[in-house]
This record gives structure tokens, C-alpha cells and sequence, in this order.
């Protein structure tokens, strides 16, 4: 009998179920929408599942694949909810159009207005008279329920001369003090890492792994944090990649520093990140600022933080780093060192799923053909960054423990630690899809004949 997240010839894919009935409510919907008309992820995520769907009270609306009773049911809620999604499309447009009047900056407004916008909704419908006085009330609201955790405080404390010049001394201090250790340990971490992806991997779900409690309690990322202090090679059983996996752009970690700034499109790699660049990311991302220390607490504990193996002061997260790069090395979207012995029931589980995606299909076509790329050399790039999956992977995984780390959340299992890993995995491979859909859509529309764009927008417009 087939398991249930499993596809079966009668069974659905629940996010195609929700594509096509959202597709099906029409017009009204573009703000919570993407370039091509499906619901964006955070959509789905802090919208549909949480607040229609509802899979607590609908288990049978829980699976990643639906038998055709539940998929009925499933398109029947989202279209009975269609008049209130496009209440929430008008409420959140309103709310980022007062943001932007009011100056405000901080966080992202699909991560801080969505559920409040479908909250307006449900108690007003459409935006209409006085919606402007409780548009600004509610972003006013969010922005003064962070406590002063903004990007803007931050920057203020960080830039401050005195400030500055304090915790460079502290800095300085800190990393001096690391301790190094030999590369030898590593295989034996290696190794158990090896024993709780597998056991991790299997068809059944996560199994209780005594090789991950083992690692915790041996200190095995802690170490292997300390071995990239001394340039460390041969760590992944691969002489060909560089035992940090891409975490530092250098040779070794760098010393950090205090930083006066930073932007999403140009930060450096996670080991490289300043005091700024790391707590940025934090402040920039979090939809619970409020639950965070204040801004100098979270400043005084990233300057121990940044010079502890990994950048990562709790134990589980750093096994997770390990465990991370061990399922890492191991990806491979486009099958190319099939056969590959060794590999664990987790690397079988994330490859087979990545090797069923259209855009890796299309990248592993791109590879082998000898004509030259269509679109000068986009697609033929996102090809080759299959080739090299493990960059993503790991940079994406880093941020996600350092997040975990700075609000206490370690992992207390295997099972804790593989939902992070797994996630994460899943995370890459639909930014890969979404960059390929990306890239296909401009290569579709600058082909098109100049008449054929012209009747699209014409279209569009009507």
C-alpha cells in the first residue's frame, strides 16, 4: 500500500490543488500573487494552510498528496473564501502604500501584514470608508510592538563611535582566545553523522538516533568548527571541496568585525558577515521581533557568538551544521555520480525528490546539449548550480540555525534536527524552480514577436 505522502495515480498534489483554486478565484488576488498568477509562498504559508485550511482541524487535509474526496474538499474551502482573499489583497495594499507614507522600513510586510490584513477582512470586508485611519493604526501598531528591535536601532547603536570602537576591542579579545583543534577528530563525527542521516532518511519518518545524542555530547560540531580554524581538508571524504562548503569565501574564517551597514543582494558568506550583517538578517527577517532581546543584548551576544566554532554558540546547532554538510556533499539534482555507495536514506530521499523537479530536467538536458544557450548564459548557469548544490544549501541551512541560536531554540532530537534539514533542502530546490520559471519567462517573452507582445499587454490591460 502505497504511504500516504506518497503520489498514486488517483491522489493529487495538494499544492496543485491550491494553485488551481486559486487560479480559479480570478482577478483581485495580484498583491498575495506571483509573476505567473500562483499563490506566493508566503501566501500559502501564512494565509491558506494557517487560516482556511486549517489542517489541525482537517487532517485528511494534511498529506502532501490527496485522495479526490479531500482534494474536492480542499478547492471548495479556498473558492468559498475567494470575496474574503480579495478583501485581504485590497487591505494589504493599503497597508504597504500608509508603510510607505509613514516612513517605515523595517521587516517584511507580506511576514508582518499578511494574517492582519485577513483579519481586517474578516471583520470589514473591502477597504472602505475610515480604512485609511485603521490602516495606519495597524502599521503603527506592528512597528511599535518590535520594542525598538529595528535595523534602524541597530544601525544607530552600531555606528556610534564609542560603541564602535568598544566592541572592536571586544572582538579582538574573543578571538584570540579561540581554541583549535586537530583535524583527525573529524572522521569519527563524520561517520556518526553518516548513521543519523540514515536513520533520519527512511520512508517511515525520522527514527530516535543514539549516534545524534552521542554527537551533542562529544562536542562533534564544536569540533569540526574549531578544525576550520586550521584549514582543515579531506573533512567530507571529497580532497575536492573545501571543508567549510562554502560558509567563508577565504581560506580561513576571518576575524569578524563591527560593520556599518548591509544589503540583502550583497552579503558575503556566513563566516564572513560582520556584527551588522548577521543581526541584520535577524532583524530584516523575524516576524517576532518583540520575542528577541533588545538591540544591545542581541549586539553583546553576537561578539562571543561570531567567534565560536560555526558562528554558533549551542551544541545541537552546530551538529546540525555537520549533519548538514555531510547530506550536502551528497546532493546530487542531476544524477550525474549515480552510482554513488555510501550515500543514506536521507541523500535517497532529498535526490529523488530534486530529480523529479521540471527545472532540474531541463538543467540536466541544458548540460549534455551542444547547442549553445538561448538566452546567453542564464539558464546554462542555473544548470550549473545543480552541479554545486551544496553552496546553497549550506549558506541557506547556516542562517536558518544562526536564527535558532539567537532566540535559544536548540534542537533537542534527530527528529528536530532532520525537520530543519529536510526543510531547508526543500527551501533550495524551489528557489532553483522559481529562478528557472524566472528565467524561462523573460527567454518566452523577448522571443516573442513585437506584435504578439503588444496584443499580451493589450490584454492584460482589458
Amino acid at each position: 500500500m502505497p504511504l500516504p505522502s506518497q503520489p498514486t495515480g488517483e491522489r493529487r498534489p495538494r499544492a496543485m490543488v491550491i494553485d488551481g483554486a486559486w487560479r480559479a478565484l480570478g482577478p483581485g488576488l495580484e498583491s498575495l500573487s506571483g509573476p505567473g498568477g500562483a499563490p506566493l509562498t508566503r501566501t500559502v504559508k501564512l494565509i491558506l494552510l494557517p487560516l482556511i485550511v486549517r489542517p489541525g482541524l482537517h487532517p485528511e487535509l494534511a498529506t502532501d498528496f490527496l485522495a479526490p474526496e479531500p482534494a474536492e474538499r480542499l478547492d471548495a474551502l479556498i473558492r468559498e473564501s475567494g470575496t474574503r482573499l480579495v478583501a485581504t489583497a485590497q487591505w494589504f495594499t493599503l497597508l504597504k502604500r500608509t508603510r510607505r507614507a509613514l516612513g517605515v522600513v523595517a521587516g517584511n510586510p507580506q511576514d508582518l501584514y499578511f494574517q492582519r490584513c485577513f483579519e481586517l477582512a474578516a471583520e470589514h470586508g473591502e477597504p472602505a470608508a475610515g480604512a485609511g485611519a485603521l490602516a495606519r493604526s495597524v502599521v503603527e501598531d506592528v512597528a511599535g510592538a518590535d520594542g525598538g528591535r529595528t535595523v534602524d536601532a541597530l544601525k544607530r547603536y552600531l555606528t556610534d563611535a564609542a560603541q564602535h570602537a568598544r566592541l572592536e576591542v571586544e572582538l579582538g579579545i574573543a578571538w584570540e582566545g579561540r581554541q583549535s583543534a586537530p583535524v583527525t577528530g573529524t572522521a569519527a563525527a563524520v561517520a556518526l553523522a553518516g548513521e543519523v542521516l540514515e536513520a533520519c532518511g527512511g520512508v517511515e519518518g525520522p527514527r530516535d538516533s543514539p549516534s545524534y545524542t552521542a554527537m551533542v555530547e562529544a562536542g562533534h560540531g564544536g569540533l569540526l568548527g574549531r578544525a576550520l580554524w586550521t584549514h582543515a581538508s579531506g573533512v567530507w571524504g571529497r580532497d575536492d571541496l573545501p571543508a567549510h562548503l562554502g560558509l567563508t569565501e577565504r581560506r580561513l574564517p576571518p576575524r569578524p568585525q563591527v560593520g556599518r551597514g548591509a544589503s540583502t543582494a550583497t552579503l558575503p558568506a556566513p563566516l564572513d558577515r560582520t556584527l551588522f550583517e548577521r543581526l541584520f538578517v535577524v532583524l530584516q527577517s523575524s516576524a517576532r521581533r518583540e520575542e528577541l532581546p533588545t538591540v544591545p543584548e542581541l549586539v553583546g551576544r553576537e561578539v562571543g557568538r561570531s567567534c565560536a566554532p560555526l558562528g554558533l554558540y549551542d551544541e545541537t546547532l552546530r551538529v546540525a551544521v555537520l549533519l548538514g554538510g555531510q547530506l550536502a556533499v551528497g546532493l546530487d539534482p542531476l544524477g550525474i555520480e549515480e552510482p554513488a555507495p555510501g550515500r543514506s536514506a536521507a541523500h535517497r530521499a532529498v535526490n529523488s525528490r530534486w530529480r523529479r523537479e521540471a527545472s532540474v530536467l531541463r538543467a540536466r538536458r541544458m548540460t549534455v546539449s551542444p547547442r549553445p544557450d538561448p538566452d546567453g548564459g542564464v539558464l546554462d548557469a542555473l544548470a550549473q548550480d545543480l552541479r554545486t548544490p551544496w553552496i546553497a544549501y549550506m549558506r541557506r541551512l547556516w542562517v536558518r540555525l544562526h536564527g535558532r541560536d539567537v532566540r535559544d531554540a536548540p534542537l533537542a532530537d534527530a527528529a528536530s534536527a532532520w525537520a530543519v534539514l529536510d526543510g531547508v533542502a526543500r527551501s533550495v530546490m524551489m528557489d532553483h524552480r522559481a529562478r528557472v520559471r524566472s528565467a524561462l519567462r523573460t527567454l518566452t517573452a523577448s522571443a516573442a514577436p513585437p506584435a504578439t507582445v503588444a496584443e499580451a499587454a493589450e490584454s492584460r490591460s482589458a
